[in-house]
């Protein structure tokens, strides 16, 4: 049910009396982010607990590219995690492995010889997406844990398998979309919780690029060859093809292997926006756009601009998402989150939030002076009666909320989340429901840009359907 309506200002000030401290005579209210964030409800998910020296979870990176190896660094920043094993396809990233994480690490181009092995405990799966059911599915099967790196799945309707093996198993399951993880979004889901911008009517979203790393223009290495690539297990169920070298370093930019935009971008941005407002998907999705710059032989889009409608449910009202990215921005801008309510809106970025309380007017009208003066008279006297004038005190209209200096990042949170999962048995914050939920929709958009038609997903059923 939507929020019911509530004197914003007061119980907003009042709250931040108690939970933050704000900058006396500046024209916006800066929150102490310290106070401010440790009161955000989602910190409260995971108590940590001292780790002893004997208390290792042995992590195994299944693909070492640049995701890979980021997940892995990011991994052993967490206190008793230590990388056993790398797979990869490609010879010089195993060398690379033995580079960062020791000499006597254990590489291999099968996984499969990975789950086979006792020292494993977890697995980072960041494979191509082509691969990550597969991957997940075997992983889970042989007693390991996975974090799996988003989009989920490719296709919505490998998602299924990996929620039944996860209910199976009974291992812990997380997906990689770590802005879920950042108490930046913690605070905007408790602000909207409590009712602060009112009523929620639209989202807009835009994640840009703008460099040729961004657009997927991945490096390609000097030894790029047969010899030192397992091309055939890299294509796996895909369509066989030659040898390219270009389809295995810069995969993201065809359909086979990859999921485009929408799956490499936007699933963020959804997981972001479940996760703050508690939704579980748009019911219809359009999608337009084309490819304006990289014309490099990709078969897909570098500028996708997508329209999700939202239904009313118990944890929201009916409301509008669109979400933009273009891989030449022009350099601009390159990412906006924003939440439109009906009392205000929260703008999010890497740092922080800002929040802006802007009440609905209730005046009577532009159209008043256009009727009999009597008239006039009598509905204002109407309209006074209804919205009666308080004299109240007036404080600030925004307030900013910053990261503390010493916060780690929503990547370390989420492997926090992870481990303190395994080790605890406290839930995962993103698990393989809530990653399928956020992928679905992508999958929607790529069918709707290629088809030119509206696409409808089954937000509870998690399941493409007819618009």
């Amino acid at each position: 049910m939507p929020i019911e309506p509530k004197n914003h200002r007061r119980s907003f000030l009042k709250k931040l009396s108690t939970s933050t401290a704000l900058a006396v005579g500046a024209p916006i209210a800066i929150a102490n982010a310290s106070k401010g964030f440790e009161s955000s409800t989602y910190l409260d998910l995971v108590k940590r607990k001292a780790v002893s020296a004997n208390d290792k979870i042995r992590v195994a990176v299944i693909g070492t590219g640049g995701m890979g190896i980021g997940d892995a660094n990011t991994a052993l920043m967490v206190d008793g995690v230590e990388i056993v094993a790398a797979c990869d396809l490609y010879d010089g990233r195993l060398v690379r492995a033995k580079e960062l994480w020791g000499a006597d690490l254990f590489t291999t181009k099968d996984y499969r010889e990975i789950l086979e092995r006792s020292d494993v405990d977890a697995v980072i799966n960041a494979t191509t997406d082509h691969w990550h059911q597969k991957v997940c599915l075997d992983a889970m099967e042989k007693g390991k844990h996975v974090y799996c790196e988003k989009p989920m799945v490719q296709r919505s309707a490998d998602g299924h398998s990996i929620i039944d093996m996860q209910k199976k198993t009974g291992m812990v399951f997380q997906v990689g979309s770590q802005y879920v993880s950042s108490i930046i979004h913690a605070k905007a889901k408790e602000l909207i919780a409590a009712g602060e911008i009112g009523e929620i009517n639209f989202a807009e979203a835009q994640i840009d690029r703008h460099s040729a790393r961004g657009a997927w223009q991945y490096t390609v290495p000097l030894d790029a060859s047969e010899e030192t690539v397992d091309w055939d297990t890299y294509l796996a169920n895909a369509p066989k093809r030659d040898w390219d070298p270009l389809r295995f370093f810069r995969w993201r930019n065809y359909q086979d292997y990859g999921t485009g935009v929408a799956g490499d971008l936007y699933v963020h941005m959804l997981s972001m926006l479940h996760f703050v407002t508690g939704s579980k998907g748009p019911e219809r999705v359009q999608a337009t756009g084309g490819l304006r710059y990289w014309k490099d032989g990709r078969d897909v889009p570098d500028l996708h601009l997508g329209l999700f409608d939202y239904p009313k449910s118990d944890a929201h009202p009916a409301f509008n998402l669109s979400l933009r990215t273009n891989l030449v921005s022009g350099g601009g801008n390159n990412f906006l989150f924003r939440i439109v309510g009906s009392e205000g809106d929260i703008t999010i970025d890497f740092n922080g939030l800002k929040l802006r309380k802007t009440p609905f007017p209730k005046d009577p009208g532009m159209s008043l002076n256009s009727f009999p003066e009597a008239m006039q008279e009598a509905l204002k006297a109407a309209h006074s009666k209804k919205y009666p004038q308080k004299a109240e005190m007036v404080g600030p209209s925004e307030f900013e909320f910053k990261v503390p200096s010493n916060y780690k990042g929503d990547r370390y949170e989420h492997f926090v989340n992870f481990f303190e999962s395994i080790r605890h048995g406290k839930p995962v914050v993103e698990d393989a429901v809530f990653g399928l939920r956020a992928s679905g929709p992508t999958e929607a958009g790529n069918i709707s840009y290629f088809q030119k038609k509206i696409v409808g997903w089954d937000p509870e059923n998690m399941k493409l359907k007819d618009a």
